[in-house]
């Protein structure tokens, strides 16, 4: 009984009376049917329902009768709720019956989710993630399922924590281990691999919205996100290799330009802040940042509070608003890095506090046009989650607010300017490109002279501003040539062109009243940024990866448990508020996000926490009445592959996954040409690649989740695209022909065939090259797919090419169990 009762607390299930009743039963009906005007901030009536104060003045615990609640919901009383509606179902109103007889208990008076995680004691033997488990088993009397067998388990953590199905010589490896700790040596071995920050990155980018810059694409401009946004990606990549912590991680994506200003290895992190950029519209930017930050690190629909205070969660629109002051004051921007002075080319892309002055406003009813400007707000978080340190305003160094003045960029400009003066014909354009290059090395030692303070600072920039007028003349003098020359050319042409001699006056035009401007004063070699950032977005980080946050760590590894159950314990893993979903499992949702702050927020040992548990390592295999969706975890969910794993585990099988990390983005019209790993291809709103989009690749506006959707465009994607046609055609050609079944079997499905599948695949491969001996008796395709790699023309290869194809083809195949 004691043990019972013990493990009743580790698991955080509740015995069978009213506080059990009101999460499972009352609570959902409350949320249905009065919780829109009855909850949150803005409760009418004063009557918030969303809390056991609210709830305890409109009930009379063991009495239904008397209560002003049942009456109400009854239609027994003066007032009658729903409001203007008709009444509840009997069915609704017998549960809230039976919780008032029970004693109307709702638990804690402060939602579970907005009290600090309490750790709870871990069992003195076994596996702590099971002895969480076992409560709910037991307590519904529900038989675990069988571990799986060692063929599936290794398939199943290799595809979880690499996103690529292990290899034959691997599973080999594997299954001739029989060592009590073979298991654990390959979890360790799959985390030490580069495929585990590929693979998990991937998952963060969902989450944290990764998108490519787009915009419109046919003038190259960036109306969203920002050019080189991948160095943010592979930024990622290497942080969860690394195991950077993941509250580190939190600080310098929000605010790694002020914690390490002059450190590119770390601004790369604010494009996680830079990818939000919309060019035209401010607002737009800022509500993205505001709503997303909530959602992704806290678990907070704050997007709620923007128009009106909060339906449901104690948050106000001036809360809102004061949340997003932290980050009024931003903006965005390209920095050079070395060996590339064109930004369209190469950089890093960052953010920096442009306008500390800038006030932030409540935006009445959300309308931009609308601002409430008698009352500028300061950034604040909301009440319900406690209070905030002061933001400290941070120097920024010389090289970090004007990055221009750092040594390799003057040595990538004067190397253009030289490259320039070589490659320039005629002497005009020799002479102006001479010029240039002088003006140039005069601007760079002016530059240095007024930023080191040096006593010839003034007599520098003066001899710069002659040089950069002399060189402004010349270039603009090469200008007229090369537009006189262009014009006399469309005057001269046999056709009369119209358009090339318009615009040939045009360009003449400007290189004429070019000449004519002479500047005041020199040009600095670039632009220059403010000399102290807010700190507000450092304040805030601190707070948010802060070990008495209350819902950081729960959401993160919430994140982490979804992406290895196929759902979360908080199944809404966006959503802690009281909309949400209650855990199914408090005390271990709370015992994983203590150990994962025990662990200095490392997310390695979460990992291997989680797949060396029972929980994780039993079959999927199995039906229970009692539990049809698993909810207590007796066996394991088999889960479709996200679109990645799918196509990467193609290239992956037939030994064509190109490994190298990191780098620009691949175009997504390459998809089928590109053997890089999927997480690596473009993706934006505008541009998704279309095989990767037909099995639910990421919305980069929103993904908290992957859809998982079942339509035919997927078996269709997968029997006729390129992908599996060609790299079919590859893996043939490379399997033994003397155990050729066998070995496509272990390639592709990681175990061998089945007596009775060998022999029909056997009877397949006869009939196949058969059928395809004699070619005239066949009737080519009119359409399809055009390949580069064509078919065998031997009949009994391409018959192989055919088997293969059809393993790709299974549903075995994309699932991982």
């Amino acid at each position: 009984m004691l043990r019972a009762s013990l493990l009743c607390l580790l698991a955080g299930l509740w015995p069978a009376a009213a506080n059990d009743l009101y999460v499972r039963e009352v609570r959902p009906l409350l949320q249905e049917h009065c919780f829109g005007c009855h909850s949150g901030a803005s409760a009418q009536g004063k009557l918030d329902l969303s809390t056991s104060h609210g709830l305890a003045g409109s009930v009379r615990p063991g009495k239904p009768e008397e209560s002003p609640l049942y009456r109400a919901m009854a239609h027994t009383g003066r007032v009658r709720m729903p409001l203007g509606k008709p009444r509840v179902p009997d069915a609704v109103l017998a549960k809230v019956a039976s919780w008032i007889r029970a004693g109307a208990d709702a638990g804690p008076a402060k939602h579970w989710a907005f009290t600090p995680p309490a750790r709870p004691a871990a069992p003195a033997a076994g596996h702590p993630i099971d002895a969480f488990l076992e409560a709910g088993l037991r307590q519904k009397g529900l038989t675990p399922a069988a571990l799986a067998d060692k063929r599936t388990l290794l398939r199943r953590v290799t595809l979880d924590l690499t996103g690529v199905p292990p290899t034959v010589e691997e599973m080999k490896a594997f299954l001739a281990d029989a060592g009590p700790d073979a298991y654990a040596r390959a979890v360790d071995r799959l985390l030490a691999s580069p495929q585990y920050g590929e693979r998990w990155a991937r998952h963060w980018m969902d989450i944290w919205r990764y998108s490519d810059w787009y915009g419109y694409r046919r003038s190259n401009e960036v109306r969203n996100s920002q050019r080189h946004i991948w160095q943010w990606r592979d930024w990622i990549v290497e942080s969860v290799n690394a195991d950077k912590p993941y509250k580190r991680m939190v600080l310098e994506m929000l605010a790694g330009d002020e914690l390490a200003p002059g450190d590119p290895k770390i601004l790369r992190a604010t494009g996680y802040l830079a990818r939000n950029y919309k060019r035209y519209d401010r607002d737009g930017w800022m509500q993205d940042v505001v709503d997303h930050t909530a959602q992704a690190f806290l678990g907070l629909t704050l997007k709620c509070a923007r128009c009106h205070d909060h339906k449901y969660d104690p948050l106000s629109q001036k809360e809102y608003y004061q949340f997003r002051a932290f980050f009024e004051p931003y903006d965005v921007r390209l920095d050079r890095v070395p060996g590339e002075t064109n930004l369209e080319k190469a950089g890093v892309a960052r953010v920096y506090d442009a306008k500390a002055e800038t006030p932030t406003y409540v935006l009445v009813g959300g309308d931009v046009a609308n601002p409430d400007k008698t009352n500028p707000l300061a950034p604040a978080i909301p009440a319900v989650l406690g209070k905030i340190a002061p933001a400290a305003p941070v120097a920024i160094p010389l090289e970090a607010r004007y990055p221009d003045i750092r040594d390799f960029v003057h040595r990538d400009l004067i190397a253009e300017a030289k490259a320039e003066v070589e490659k320039a014909a005629g002497a005009i354009a020799r002479r102006a490109a001479e010029a240039r290059f002088a003006a140039l090395e005069s601007r760079i030692a002016a530059d240095k002279a007024k930023h080191g303070k040096a006593a010839d600072a003034e007599e520098l920039a003066k001899t710069a501003r002659r040089l950069e007028r002399q060189a402004y003349v010349l270039t603009a003098e090469a200008d007229v040539e090369r537009a006189q020359k262009k014009l006399t050319e469309a005057l001269q042409s046999a056709e009369f062109d119209e358009k090339k001699i318009t615009a040939a006056k045009g360009d003449l035009d400007k290189a004429v009243a070019a000449l004519a401007k002479k500047p005041e004063s020199y040009s600095p070699i670039g632009e220059q940024y403010p000399d102290k950032s807010t700190g507000r977005r450092t304040a805030l980080a601190r707070w948010i990866a802060s070990d008495e946050n209350p819902l950081t760590a729960r959401v993160a590894v919430n994140h982490i448990w979804a992406r290895h159950f196929g759902r979360g314990l908080v199944e809404s893993v966006h959503d802690f508020g009281q909309y949400g979903k209650a855990p199914s499992h408090p005390g271990l949702l709370d015992y994983l996000a203590t150990e994962f702050v025990a662990n200095g927020w490392a997310m390695k040992p979460i990992h291997r926490l989680i797949v060396t548990s029972a929980a994780y390592q039993r079959s999927s295999h199995g039906m229970e009445t009692k539990d049809p969706d698993n909810r207590y975890l007796w066996r394991m969910n088999p889960r479709r592959m996200e679109s990645e794993a799918v196509r990467d585990s193609v290239l992956h099988a037939a030994g064509q996954l190109d490994t190298t990390a990191g780098g620009p983005e691949v175009e997504e019209s390459r998809e089928m040409d590109s053997n890089r790993r999927s997480l690596y291809i473009r993706q934006s709103p505008d541009l998704r690649a279309e095989f990767l989009s037909q099995f639910d690749s990421a919305n980069p506006n929103e993904c908290y989740r992957r859809d998982e959707s079942i339509v035919p465009q997927q078996a269709l994607s997968l029997v006729n695209s390129r992908l599996t046609l060609e790299q079919a055609r590859r893996l043939a050609a490379k399997l033994p022909r003397a155990s050729f079944v066998d070995a496509a079997f272990e390639s592709i499905l990681n175990r061998p065939p089945t007596a009775t599948e060998r022999d029909d695949a056997a009877t397949f491969l006869v009939q196949q090259a058969r059928l395809l001996a004699d070619p005239t008796k066949l009737k080519p395709f009119e359409t399809g797919v055009a390949s580069t790699l064509k078919p065998s023309t031997d009949p009994d290869q391409r018959a192989r090419e055919n088997l293969v194809h059809v393993l790709f083809n299974l549903n075995e195949f994309v699932t991982i169990r």
